[in-house]
């Protein structure tokens, strides 16, 4: 279903994803969303799987997982609402790197590979800003894996 709602805007404006779009250009980004449900304990992205699209968290709340060598699941993070994932399957066009599992009823809005790169042919400057805002995001996270990296080397570990 396409994201027609009032107050979408706003949330959009406050994600990290959004943020610095002018009205003209969140406008078309938001006419490319598409809402998507899931129950909980559905899985949203599967590792290994091909992917073709991105997203963000209206609502809820999701596991991110990966599989360890041995075999085991390892916790990555949790999602709550504006966070986005799924980002580097559009950057580096390799499949999902993680699991990405509902733990409760969530909403998420989809942004499909295919759509933005309508966005460039349509509105360059927006899509340098979406760039600029999803290699922010990648920062902190290298920057927080880092961080734990260290933490686990110094403890001995």
């Amino acid at each position: 279903m396409a994201v027609t709602a009032p107050d979408l805007k706003a949330f959009l404006l406050a994600t990290p994803f959004f943020g610095g779009l002018a009205d003209p250009s969140l406008e078309l980004l938001m006419s490319m969303l598409v809402e998507r449900r899931f129950g909980a304990g559905a899985i949203v992205v599967a590792e290994g799987e091909p992917g073709r699209s991105m997203f963000i968290v209206k609502s809820g709340r999701l596991a991110v997982s990966k599989r360890a060598t041995a075999g085991s699941v390892v916790p990555i993070s949790v999602l709550e609402p504006g966070d986005f994932f799924g980002e580097m399957t559009l950057i580096e066009m390799q499949n999902r790197s993680a699991t990405v599992i509902a733990e409760m009823p969530t909403v998420l809005y989809e942004l499909t590979a295919h759509n933005l790169y309508a966005c460039y042919k349509a509105d360059i400057h927006a899509y340098v800003i979406v760039l600029q805002n999803i290699n922010r995001e990648l920062c902190r996270r290298l920057r927080r894996a880092d961080d734990r990296f260290a933490g686990r080397v110094g403890d001995g570990n």
